[in-house]
């Protein structure tokens, strides 16, 4: 991804990095373009995808008094490029197998990709507004280690303009450190349109951050959460994570897909608990 990213970024004159304005009118229409054809395939999830289409451009929020520089756009069209390979992902509604089903009924779904691998899907309602929701995930986003034992800590090391954010987090190893300590460093966007509420992300690189030692730096993404009000229950918020990880090292298929699924349950659970605190 990175090579196509830097390919991309290089291609872009520098009267263009200079003139924003036509760079941002580039980005929009492609995005737009492809959100478009993505709501024209099939019912179901084009609902809100074409919601965050016909709201704007999913740049158009990015108007900041001062220009991005090179690596910032990078950063930038890299958080882009995970929401539309999510929406993609989350849009085809074939072939998705039922991995686990909780008793309140949560559940968690997944398929193979051959560019991507195996991705994981959790669909929750969980009792609380979008906007509490929304606040915990994403503007919250540092204090997920206090509440969710997956997670050790999370870190923003750089804010991009108003929705892009480069973070380091360090996951926690399972009971009887099954899977060791990983970290990762992603690059984070998030977008509000509407009713609709998109948090995407993938893994980056960044030189302020090279490996840790005690940790392997595992990769993640394209990685997703969508979270729409529940239709008629405008107090309750549908939340639906797209999770896709390779975790590195020498770790057996079976258990991979085993703690990553118990992990999309575990997240629910705290999610809620956290939420009613």
């Amino acid at each position: 991804m990175l090579p196509a990213t830097s390919k991309l970024c290089a291609a872009i004159s520098y009267r263009h990095l200079r003139n924003m304005t036509g760079l941002r009118r580039q980005a929009a229409v492609a995005i737009s373009q492809e959100l478009s054809r993505l709501a024209s395939r099939s019912p179901g999830p084009s609902t809100w995808i074409h919601q965050v289409r016909r709201r704007s451009s999913l740049l158009s929020s990015r108007l900041e008094e001062k220009p991005f520089s090179e690596m910032e756009m990078s950063y930038i069209k890299q958080g882009e490029e995970a929401l539309q390979k999510s929406l993609r992902i989350l849009e085809d509604q074939h072939d998705w197998k039922t991995e686990t089903v909780a008793g309140n009924g949560d559940k968690v779904l997944s398929k193979v990709l051959p560019d991507v691998g195996k991705v994981f899907r959790l669909e929750v309602v969980v009792d609380q507004p979008l906007d509490t929701v929304y606040g915990e995930l994403v503007d919250n986003m540092e204090q997920m280690g206090d509440w969710n034992p997956s997670v050790k800590e999370v870190r923003i090391l750089e804010k991009i303009g108003k929705d892009t954010v480069i973070t380091h987090e360090k996951a926690a190893a399972t009971p009887g450190n099954i899977v060791g300590p990983r970290d990762f460093v992603s690059v984070r966007c998030s977008k509000r349109r509407g009713s609709t509420c998109v948090l995407a992300g993938m893994s980056t690189t960044y030189g302020a951050m090279p490996e840790q030692e005690g940790f392997i730096r595992a990769e993640n993404g394209p990685t997703c959460m969508v979270l729409r009000p529940l239709p008629g229950s405008p107090s309750q918020t549908r939340l639906t994570w797209l999770l896709s990880i390779d975790l590195k090292g020498w770790l057996p298929k079976t258990i991979i897909n085993q703690v990553l699924s118990q992990t999309q349950v575990d997240f629910a659970k705290h999610l809620r608990q956290r939420l009613a605190r």
